[in-house]
């Protein structure tokens, strides 16, 4: 756990994330919006206003199809190479690289950076902690969204982050050269501080899928067939009595229900007559009504319903070209845009302007498309070395760099 987790129950730690206040800075440009962007009130926490646990236990946990597009997406993500650069300077080695590779005692890079994506993807947030030790970001934690709370400042952008964990909270400050908690979210239309889930846009597909999946189960535990009625037609014309009622309902439950009395041969008894119940077309399609909410499912997360095995989807003529379309749409932007808001945020803790960004030739996905663009620049007679070497996004080389200057 991270470092905070020590302070919520008494335990030591490494050096606090938070850092001193500064002084109120000058006055700066301001959005003329702000006042009214600040609705919650400042220092007020604003609660995540959906259930984090439902979209876990019933999407993540529960359903075969989010758990696989979450896993699939978020482990693709994090196995993505990162380049640092400043302007056109690469870096083989930098204490930035060294702190992403391995963010904590606890955690490889991949096993962080999935646990980021995964939080992404299940709430729509994300929050990393960074632990300074001498002004320099040491450690990187990924804390659970369940637990962060947004207090907003005067300006209505978030002014600190409450954590609570076991009746106890702690109060990261935004405050410092690097403030000690990285928020990313996914967009959110309605919402000035949280993102929005995938799973929350396919809610109802969501609910459609476990419902049938139910229903499936169901009917299996009745021996693999819709109810029948039993009809008594007793000479007397009366009605069975209560006693004779509750025998027959008991024998039936432990003679006949359940999967493994299915095909048992059922004993009638004074004037008692059973009537099998068939199902109606329109009762039968649920099959059918489950692979399309699956669909639904894979295209709230952006994932090619074949990569899936689901059925019915005919889209891409194969699963390469399938595969290619899940890294170019889905994948890589989620990589990007997530490197550049950790660039932003650690940046200043190294003095420079640092970039981030997916390495596109280490992605063997994508080998077939860098080797074709390697073809058509090789075979361009009309450009340079140094323009071939720009083409693919290797710079020129260094002497034309120290001819140019």
């Amino acid at each position: 756990m991270a470092p905070f987790i020590g302070r919520l129950f008494g335990g030591g730690g490494r050096a606090s994330a938070s850092v001193q206040a500064h002084p109120a800075p000058p006055e700066r440009k301001a959005s003329r919006t702000a006042a009214l962007f600040a609705v919650s009130g400042p220092g007020r926490p604003v609660w995540t206003p959906r259930d984090y646990h439902a979209l876990a236990r019933e999407g993540f946990q529960r359903n075969a199809v989010v758990h696989r597009c979450v896993r699939l997406i978020a482990e693709a993500a994090a196995s993505v190479p990162l380049l640092l650069r400043e302007g056109r300077r690469e870096f083989d080695t930098h204490p930035l690289l060294a702190l992403l590779a391995r963010p904590n005692p606890r955690e490889a890079g991949a096993a962080f950076l999935e646990a980021v994506f995964g939080h992404l993807l299940v709430a729509g947030n994300a929050y990393v902690e960074a632990v300074a030790l001498d002004g320099a970001p040491r450690e990187l934690y990924a804390l659970r969204p369940d637990r962060m709370q947004v207090v907003p400042g005067p300006d209505g952008w978030a002014a600190a982050y409450d954590y609570r964990a076991g009746g106890n909270a702690v109060r990261f400050r935004q405050e410092g050269e690097v403030p000690p908690i990285l928020h990313l979210r996914l967009f959110h239309p309605a919402d000035d501080h949280y993102g929005l889930s995938p799973m929350e846009a396919a809610a109802m597909a969501l609910d459609i899928h476990n419902a049938s999946a139910g229903w499936n189960k169901a009917l299996l535990d009745n021996a693999a067939r819709p109810s029948g009625a039993l009809i008594y037609a007793g000479t007397d014309g009366g009605n069975l009595t209560d006693a004779q009622f509750e025998r027959l309902k008991a024998e039936l439950e432990a003679q006949f229900q359940g999967a493994a009395n299915a095909g048992r041969p059922l004993l009638l008894e004074g004037g008692l007559d059973w009537r099998q119940l068939s199902l109606t077309p329109a009762e039968m399609d649920f099959a059918e009504a489950q692979a399309a909410a699956a669909r639904e499912i894979a295209l709230a997360f952006g994932v090619p319903p074949l990569m899936l095995g689901l059925p019915g989807d005919s889209t891409y003529a194969n699963y390469a070209e399938a595969n290619r379309a899940f890294w170019r749409q889905t994948v890589i932007p989620l990589v990007r845009r997530t490197a550049q808001a950790l660039a932003q945020w650690l940046s200043p803790a190294y003095g420079a302007t640092l970039a981030l960004e997916p390495d596109l030739d280490g992605i063997e996905a994508l080998a077939g498309e860098r080797e074709a663009l390697w073809r058509r620049i090789t075979a361009a007679d009309f450009l340079t070395v140094d323009e071939k070497r720009e083409a693919v996004g290797y710079g020129a080389r260094p002497a034309a760099r120290e001819a140019g200057r």
